[in-house]
């Protein structure tokens, strides 16, 4: 082989390495941009795959109010009870209830019946399941069930109905002095500030914890009650230092929360109304709250008059400022927590109103523009109001 051609051959495999170099750049530059830009997707794909999760944590149907019993097998994954809900039709989504547990870590889910609502977020179902459900169907005669709002009547009612107790028994013993006594003794801290309220109408009211009770374990209407008490107890007892630190007594605390039990509609809303109902109270305001006066009128109409408002009952708090007697129903631990952890407080909320048709809340600071909210929802408040006591009225 000559100089040259040797020389060249040089060349050639010189420039065949160089190329090889360039190809292997471009080739490195290629993946590196394809990764990246799998990357971006992927990200952006999770982006709309949590927001769109998170819009589907909404309640299927909000303006519902009938209860469907759901039995959670044991041994169930959280795959399974989604499918169960969803089946059920108390959820929108599977995939949004999985993200939701999964992505709060949740382990605790328990098995059992339950009695839930499509009105119900995908928060407070799975709020539910942490908290357990019934051993035996919630629809079987041996139980009976105390619901999230319901007030001692409403309770009477269906113990009446359900077992061997008579309804006006059960509303006697939780007027009992006796019995209450011994009820304060035995669950030290519980009802103290109860004991010392004026005008009650029920002494236990707001202290029957929301569950299902098994009514055939109790021998006499005082073990019935009883049992939702020692419940309330339970759920109370490891909060008493926070509402100490809270400057309200467990009576107090009960008021307000038996007020948002009713007046919000998810734990957002509820903490949100818990904020505006602290600060009237600073500024000595009356709540008006509607679900206080149609507890001093034991009327469940929707909408309330003038006249109604009006009523010299010390329940009613559209006239008569601070606490009042008590609780007006018996609230669910979430309403409870809600005023142990108001939001939106230094917002200085004063008012709000809700469209019952949609469920949204306005809030506002300013009496003026209260009326601005109140005159935007009421024709949908009216509708939904006059719609709902023709129903009543036709039952």
């Amino acid at each position: 082989m000559s100089e040259n051609e040797y020389q060249s051959r040089q060349a050639q495999q010189a420039s065949a390495n160089a190329n090889k170099k360039w190809y292997q750049k471009i080739s490195f530059m290629q993946w590196l941009l394809v990764i990246v830009a799998a990357l971006i997707i992927g990200g952006i794909g999770h982006h709309f795959y949590v927001q769109h999760d998170q819009k589907n944590y909404s309640a299927l149907d909000k303006n519902t109010k009938k209860n469907k019993e759901v039995r959670i097998k044991d041994g169930s994954s959280v795959q399974m009870m989604a499918a169960t809900l969803k089946d059920a039709g108390i959820i929108r989504s599977k995939r949004a209830f999985n993200y939701y547990v999964s992505s709060n870590n949740y382990s605790d889910l328990k098995a059992g019946y339950y009695e839930l609502n499509p009105s119900m977020t995908v928060p407070q179902v799975v709020n539910a399941l942490r908290m357990g459900g019934s051993a035996v169907p919630t629809n079987s005669k041996n139980v009976v069930i105390v619901r999230e709002g319901e007030n001692i009547d409403d309770i009477a009612k269906e113990v009446g109905e359900k077992t061997k107790f008579s309804a006006e028994s059960f509303k006697k013993a939780t007027n009992d002095k006796k019995f209450f006594d011994t009820l304060k003794e035995q669950y030290p801290g519980l009802l103290d500030s109860a004991g010392k309220s004026k005008d009650i109408r029920y002494r236990l009211e707001g202290y029957l914890y929301p569950a299902t009770y098994t009514w055939k374990d109790a021998k006499t209407v005082n073990d019935l009650v009883e049992m939702m008490v020692k419940q309330e107890y339970i759920v109370m007892q490891p909060r008493f230092q926070q509402i100490k630190k809270s400057g309200m007594t467990i009576q107090e605390l009960l008021t307000v929360a038996s007020l948002v039990e009713r007046e919000g509609v998810d734990n957002d809303s509820r903490r949100t109304i818990s904020g505006v109902f602290l600060n009237r109270l600073d500024q000595d305001m009356p709540l008006q709250s509607d679900v206080a006066t149609k507890y001093a009128l034991q009327t469940k109409k929707t909408n309330l008059t003038n006249k109604d408002v009006q009523s010299d009952n010390p329940y009613n708090l559209y006239k008569f400022s601070g606490y009042g007697p008590g609780p007006f129903n018996n609230p669910s631990v979430e309403s409870i927590d809600a005023v142990l952890n108001p939001k939106d407080r230094d917002k200085g909320y004063l008012y709000f109103v809700a469209d019952l048709k949609t469920g949204k809340n306005y809030y506002s600071q300013s009496y003026d523009e209260h009326l601005g909210n109140q005159a935007g929802v009421e024709e949908n408040n009216q509708s939904v109001g006059n719609a709902a006591d023709k129903k009543k009225s036709n039952n």
